[in-house]
């Protein structure tokens, strides 16, 4: 739902401690190789797995792997990447991220089948410039293993477009770094886990070879220190462009919205909005609420104000264009805000009279109902309002429950009609059990105590649901 609003984007939960970020100098050195130990979804939709080498002398090699199919089994063509990155300044725009340089020097290309081979020629002979017309004559037989240039520094030669390439991503970097408890019930201690975030890729197809990044994409996992267990962390490390990665098999679960859904980090959305999310879906009359928590930090500790906000969504059906989705419709009917500092009591009490609940009536902690103004202009939330999305769920590599929520508009705006609607997902929520009750208990106790410490208690009290 929308609520992402003016200030552009609502959502909100978050493990609250053991996060520290890398300073710039620390980017990449250690991490040598980072890859994503999933099947990403990219708007489009694209399904695709990443692996990306760092080397000492600022040279990086990254392989990005195309997919038929959203559980990257079925491989379409796989692209490996040469180039050099260096690292700038702390980012003035995105708190926490680091600004970056990157010059490419190749773009290879390996088709899969003749059939990724006829269909990346005809993108390319259709749309690219002169000097890429005759890339691939047609009826060309497809040679397995066979590496085709699409960039090179050396020759000016640039062949990418016509793919929606760019490596803008590289642009933006954070390093993160947490501790997992072990796993097992008689070892004590935890283990390190390491992870880059790098720039968010736009959502609109045509606004890609332009955009530079404030948001981040799903965090891609360090070689050494990941998450555990990885079933697919050795399948992609081990990956080259001759032979991408097949991913395990994953079990397909039906869509059901029913309980409750929390974020499991501090989420980064474009435009820089710091946030987190829960959710509640009442699958009995299809009814929800959702409470979004924004910060003006990047460890989500610094609250700026919260957004709750419920009304009903319709049933399902099997998205014809991103497959594995479910597409929804959610009506947004109600909406109530708490200003949780005074910059945003300023900016709320500054708003045009009847625009945003009682006029020049806000403060800090006290929530304030904005349905009677149909939303608040100041925050770019009106009332009532319907958004088209896309939804999936499934289960992680611990058999927890996850759902999965279309991604943003990147320009802030909203889905609200049909051909807006996502065609990849933002970062999952996870499935929780009794955590209803707490969040009640967190709604007023909020009021007293700062935002951090009273999400901290609800984190102590929330046990994962595993399916």
């Amino acid at each position: 739902p929308r609520l992402e609003g003016g200030l552009r984007a609502p959502h909100p939960w978050v493990p609250l401690e053991d996060f520290t970020l890398r300073t710039p100098a620390g980017c990449c050195g250690w991490l040598r190789t980072a890859f994503l130990p999933r099947c990403e979804v990219r708007p489009g939709p694209e399904f695709l797995t990443r692996s990306y080498l760092f080397y000492a002398n600022r040279l990086f090699k990254a392989y990005q792997f195309y997919y038929w199919d959203p559980s990257c089994r079925d491989p379409s063509y796989s692209l490996v990447i040469k180039g050099k990155l260096r690292l700038r300044q702390a980012s003035w725009i995105t708190r926490g991220a680091t600004e970056a340089d990157y010059h490419l020097h190749k773009v290879g290309i390996v088709f899969h089948s003749q059939k990724a081979m006829r269909e990346v020629a005809s993108w390319i002979n259709q749309t690219s410039g002169e000097g890429c017309s005759g890339f691939l004559p047609p009826g060309r037989t497809w040679a397995p293993g066979a590496l085709y240039e699409l960039l090179s520094a050396k020759t000016e030669r640039d062949c990418t477009a016509a793919l929606g390439f760019a490596m803008h991503e590289l642009s933006l970097v954070r390093v993160e770094k947490h501790y997992q408890p072990l796993l097992q019930p008689q070892q004590s201690g935890r283990r390190l886990v390491e992870e880059l975030y790098l720039g968010d890729i736009h959502t609109e197809w045509v606004e890609r070879l332009h955009y530079r990044p404030t948001g981040y994409q799903r965090p891609m996992q360090s070689a050494v220190h990941h998450v555990h267990p990885c079933p697919a962390c050795g399948i992609i490390y081990r990956a080259d462009e001759h032979h991408p990665p097949i991913l395990p098999v994953r079990a397909q679960l039906p869509m059901q919205l029913s309980g409750s859904w929390v974020s499991t980090h501090c989420e980064v959305r474009p435009a820089v909005l710091f946030l987190t999310r829960y959710f509640i879906f009442h699958g009995n009359n299809h009814t929800w609420e959702g409470y979004y928590y924004h910060y003006s930090d990047p460890l989500c500790k610094q609250p700026t104000f919260t957004i709750y906000a419920s009304g009903h969504y319709t049933q399902g059906i099997p998205s014809s264009k991103v497959r594995g989705g479910t597409e929804l419709a959610f009506k947004v009917t109600q909406a109530r805000v708490t200003p949780m500092d005074q910059v945003t009591v300023m900016m709320l009490n500054s708003s045009e009279p009847g625009s945003c609940g009682l006029t020049s009536s806000w403060s800090a902690g006290v929530e304030q109902d904005i349905t009677p103004t149909n939303g608040c202009l100041a925050l770019g939330i009106r009332l009532p309002h319907t958004e088209y999305e896309l939804f999936k769920t499934e289960q992680d590599t611990k058999d927890r429950s996850l759902l999965y929520i279309g991604e943003r508009p990147t320009d802030g705006s909203s889905p609200d009609r049909p051909d807006k609607r996502p065609t990849s997902y933002q970062a999952p929520l996870i499935q929780c059990a009794g955590a209803s009750e707490e969040f009640s208990n967190y709604v007023s106790t909020a009021r007293q105590s700062p935002l951090p410490l009273a999400l901290h208690r609800v984190k102590q009290n929330i046990t994962y649901k595993s399916s």
